[in-house]
Order: structure tokens, then sequence, then C-alpha cells
């Protein structure tokens, strides 16, 4: 290369230094220097194609001033060029997604399902007491309405609705039954929808033979929480409807399933009963009268070992004994709820004792059935209740005479 040459070289990288040096940090002077010498030992070919990379440099260099800001992390360090190449471009990199640009969480379907589409659809519902009959079915269930009248699953009244399982989305909360004979299996059930719109169930809430033996109401709270009015007896077979202890419950979802969170756990003994025992002595059969007829007379003895009051003493089973003609008797009323020969009496107090003594028209028994008497415990509506240890509640009586 000539002296012409390397000063046309080194006007280049002055004007360089003056336009970019506020902006761009070359390498050093003694960098520039040993190029040239290296570009020296070049033929004439190649010193026109390093004339031509020096003048493209400040091209490059000024696009790249004038670019964007790149988005990325900043660099904490500047790269230094090769010798031999000029400072490579930043490559962009994607920005770490942060929560306004993350992808949204989609909406819960709405589970809200009428009473209508419940009885359209075709349900899987969890699993019916052992017991139950074949035609209370699980799988593909069309549900009837009710009042019941067969063995199929029937639903209830009308379903509640709320956010059971906090996703923000509504559900749907029933109460569907299948007969039993009298009785009747129920469940409280949870549905939903899934992200195709059918028809899907959660879970059963409760159900019969789980520590009750009926359920006849509901509620759902805007929590969430299900509350489900339950019973120890199912009135049926004669049973009254005032004989089951009734409680209300509260369940919630636990993540895979129904949990009771508040309530009682168990019945337990009924605060309503007492513990009446009856004692009797020998049934005295008079000698016949003139017309052949005979009377026989009993003293009885009860006993309210507590610890409720009984408003009223009920005595029953005279059809054993025969027609009431005397005594205590002539002060008796009937009451319906027990039948025409129950004779009510006066009431006796938590822990205290009465004698009576009755006489009746006697009819000497059949060899297989001897005369009876029971006693039974009466409230002040004249509603009849069990007895904490019933088996004292009766006598068989002797016949003397």
């Amino acid at each position: 290369m000539t002296e012409l040459d390397d000063i046309l070289v080194s006007g280049e990288f002055a004007a360089f230094r003056e336009t970019y040096a506020p902006e761009v940090h070359p390498a050093g002077t003694a960098a520039v220097r040993q190029t040239v010498r290296r570009r020296r030992r070049r033929t004439a070919v190649v010193t026109a194609a390093a004339v031509v990379l020096a003048v493209a440099i400040p091209v490059g260099a000024n696009a790249a001033l004038h670019r964007r800001p790149d988005p990325g992390p900043a660099q904490t360090a500047t790269p230094v060029p090769s010798e031999t190449t000029a400072a490579p471009t930043p490559t962009a990199s994607t920005p770490t997604p942060t929560p306004s640009t993350a992808s949204p969480t989609p909406a819960a379907p709405d589970g809200r399902i009428t009473r209508a589409q419940l009885l359209a659809a075709r349900l899987d519902l969890p699993r019916w007491p052992q017991g139950a009959p074949t035609t209370c079915v699980t799988d593909g269930v069309r549900l009837r309405s009710g009042p019941q009248q067969e063995s199929v699953p029937t639903l209830l009244g009308d379903p509640r609705y709320a956010d059971v399982d906090g996703d923000g989305g509504t559900e749907t909360v029933a109460l569907v039954a299948c007969r039993m004979g009298e009785a009747s299996a129920k469940q409280v059930v949870a549905f939903d929808r899934d992200g195709a719109g059918r028809v899907v169930t959660m879970g059963r809430v409760v159900g019969t033979r789980e520590g009750m033996a009926d359920v006849t109401d509901f509620a759902v709270q805007a929590d969430g929480r299900i509350r489900v009015y339950v019973a120890d007896i199912q009135p049926c077979c004669s049973t009254p409807e005032w004989k089951p202890q009734r409680q209300w419950r509260t369940y919630a979802w636990a993540g895979e399933r129904f949990d009771q969170t508040g309530g009682p756990t168990t019945f337990g003994v009924d605060p309503r009963l007492t513990d009446l025992t009856l004692t009797a002595g020998d049934l005295a059969v008079g000698a016949p009268d003139a017309k052949g007829e005979r009377t026989a007379t009993v003293i009885v003895t009860v006993v309210n070992k507590g610890p409720v009051d009984v408003p009223r003493l009920g005595f029953g089973d005279f059809y054993t004994i025969g027609e009431p003609s005397g005594g205590d008797l002539t002060r008796c009323r009937e009451v319906r709820s027990d039948g025409p020969d129950t004779c009510v009496l006066d009431g006796l107090p938590a822990g205290e004792r009465k004698t009576y003594t009755f006489t009746f028209r006697y009819e000497p028994p059949d060899a297989d059935a001897p005369p009876k008497l029971r006693v039974v415990h009466y409230d002040s509506q004249e509603r009849w209740w069990s007895d904490l240890k019933w088996k004292d509640n009766q006598v068989e009586l002797k016949t003397a005479g």
C-alpha cells in the first residue's frame, strides 16, 4: 500500500471518530493501526475491499444507534468486538410473561340447571344405600317428577343454586329419592356443567343411612355451604310425623367430596323421652254374678324414673282383660293417637310414682293370649312417645281366683 492509501484510511477513521465518538466506544487506535499494518501485506484487490468495509462500518453503526430499545433484560457488560469483526447486534429476547400478559383463566361453566333441565337430562347418580331395589338405578338416570309412586329415582321439590366449590360459577343442588317399600332412600346431590355444557354430577352431599334415616329439607347459603334437615326416623309404616328427632347439619365442598362442617354429628338420646316402669299385682277374679258374669280387679303402680315429666299417663291392651267397668278407669279419656282402648289419666312428674286400681268385666282369655297391660307416655297434645326402656312398660298379668 502506498503512503497515499495510508493517508486515505487514516482520514476515514478520523471522520468516523468525529461523527460517532459521543455514541460509540471503539476498541482503540492501537487496534486500528495493527489492522492497517496487516492490510499492507495484502494485494491491491484486498486493499480496495478493506476501504469499502471501512466506509460501510459507519453506516451499520448509524442504523444500530437509531434502532428501538431492546425490551429484554439490560446487558450487565458491554461485549468487546474481536480484532477482525465488528461488535454483533444484540438479539431481542422474549420477555418473561407477567400477570398482566399471561393467558386469563377460562371462566367456570354456568352450572345453574333448572328443574325441567334436570328432569330431561341423563344423569349418573351416586350409589343408593345397600338394600335398595334394583330399579333404584344410578347410571344414565332420567329422574321422575314427584310424588313417588314407583321404586325409581325421583326429584323431590325444586333445586337450589350457589357457588358451592368456589370456582366462581354457579352449581345446582337437589334432593332425589327412590322408594324402598314404605320408606325411601334419599340423597342431596350437587350438579354442574362441563366445558361442553353437559350436566354432570359433582357428588353426594349426604344421604340416608349416613347417620340418619331421613332428609326432609335443605338450604344453600351464599357462601356455598349446604344446610340439610335430617331425621333419625323416617315416618312411615304408621310411625307418626312428630316422632323423629330432627337436626340441621352443614356440609361444604372439600375439593373431591362434601364433608360435614357444622351441626350435630349424631342424634343421641331423644331428650323428649323418659323412663316409665309399670308393675302390677295379680288379677283378682271374682265369683260369677246372677248372670254368670265375673269382674276382675288389678292394682298397678307406675314410676317415672325421668328425666322428663309426663303430662298424661295412658294405659292400653285392655282388650286382653275385658271391658273397663270401675275403679280409676271411670276417669279415663280415650285419645285417637293410640286407638279407642287407650285410657288417658293424670300426669306423672319425673321421680314420682302413682298407684291405680282397675276393674274389668272379666272374659277368660285364650290359653295362648294371657291378659296384659301397658303404660304409655302422652304429652299435653295427647301425642304418644316411645320409652327409654320400653321392655318394662308392659306386664303380663297372673290370674288369682
